[in-house]
């Protein structure tokens, strides 16, 4: 099997389980918060990109580069790339919009890019501070 098939089976069977991750969110918040408000995206691209601080600072720390290519492929592109979707918030976003809900939609977008980038910035941090 050539090199560039297994990394896409990697990445196809960390999408798998990111994808389906996804799901039970959106089953939660549905269950829970109903369906006025797109909730499952906004948690998921929170915690999505704290896991993706977290992970990506904690290779960097650890990880050799070569080593760990593979867990980066299944991780950070298959589970974290299946479970934080921005096509589900751009199509969020013009629900919201085409509802007549232009405060909410913004209220979305702003809340959802900056919150998702200083988890970001906050899995970078505590990764870097965290000694074994």
């Amino acid at each position: 099997m050539s090199p560039h098939m297994l990394h896409l089976l990697i990445v196809a069977a960390g999408g798998a389980v990111g994808a389906g991750g996804r799901h039970l969110v959106n089953l939660a918040a549905l269950r829970i918060f109903g369906p006025g408000f797109p909730w499952a995206t906004l948690v998921v691209n929170v915690v999505g990109s704290l896991a993706m601080g977290l992970f990506i600072g904690g290779l960097v720390k650890w990880g050799e580069a070569a080593s760990a290519q593979s867990l980066r492929l299944f991780v950070a592109t298959g589970v974290l790339g299946g479970f934080t979707t921005f096509s589900a918030f751009s199509l969020d976003f013009a629900a919201l919009w085409e509802r007549g809900s232009v405060m909410a939609a913004f209220g979305y977008v702003l809340s959802s890019v900056a919150i998702s980038l200083l988890a970001v910035f906050a899995g970078l941090w505590i990764m870097r501070g965290f000694e074994p």
